[in-house]
């Protein structure tokens, strides 16, 4: 395979960028155990990281979407399914994903979450869009603020589901002509 994707974040800004959010999450659950739920398969490479970079004690779960759009009365629907969310009650759950996008997938997720009464419950992304968001879901841990619906690496399949094994992230340039490929966020770490 050839690499046809243009490069947007290097593997060097990657690597700072995941250290940066595992120092801010090693803080905010400082002598406390977390409960990583990782949403596969995009987020498998940044996950596997990030987890590396939390100090302190760290329980890992998987979780997987299944997202099919139906008919449903004569309209279009999405149906959206998850594999079985993990028993978190009383636990300190992080939520982690590469890429929020619409936020539909992940509220559905942290509403099935939440109703295993965590203690607390937050999200990490390590591309946040806000410009697509369909529902008020903002990160509590973001790497890049992205504009590109068409990243590639680092764990995202590009087109034919290649790239993910790629150590960057690009877009491919037939997809970016005409697009706003990618706005690097200076901001990294913690949002309130």
């Amino acid at each position: 395979m050839t690499t046809e994707l243009e490069p947007v974040y290097s593997s060097q800004q990657l690597a700072k960028c995941v250290r940066t959010l595992g120092l801010a999450i090693s803080r905010d659950y400082e002598g406390r155990t977390v409960d990583v739920v990782v949403m596969l398969e995009n987020a498998c490479i940044f996950a596997a990281d990030l987890l590396r970079s939390i100090s302190g004690r760290v329980v890992c779960h998987f979780v997987r979407a299944e997202i099919r759009d139906i008919q449903f009365n004569g309209h279009d629907r999405r149906e959206i399914n998850f594999s079985r969310p993990p028993r978190l009650e009383n636990r300190d759950v992080l939520l982690v994903d590469a890429v929020l996008q619409s936020g539909l997938t992940h509220d559905y997720l942290l509403r099935r979450l939440q109703e295993s009464r965590p203690r607390s419950l937050r999200l990490a992304a390590l591309f946040d869009k806000p410009e697509e968001r369909r529902v008020n879901v903002k990160p509590d841990y973001f790497g890049f603020a992205a504009a590109s619906k068409y990243l590639a690496g680092y764990g995202l399949a590009g087109s034919r589901g290649w790239y993910r094994n790629l150590p960057y992230v690009g877009v491919q340039p037939r997809r970016a002509r005409g697009r706003v490929a990618a706005r690097r966020s200076a901001r990294v770490g913690r949002v309130r």
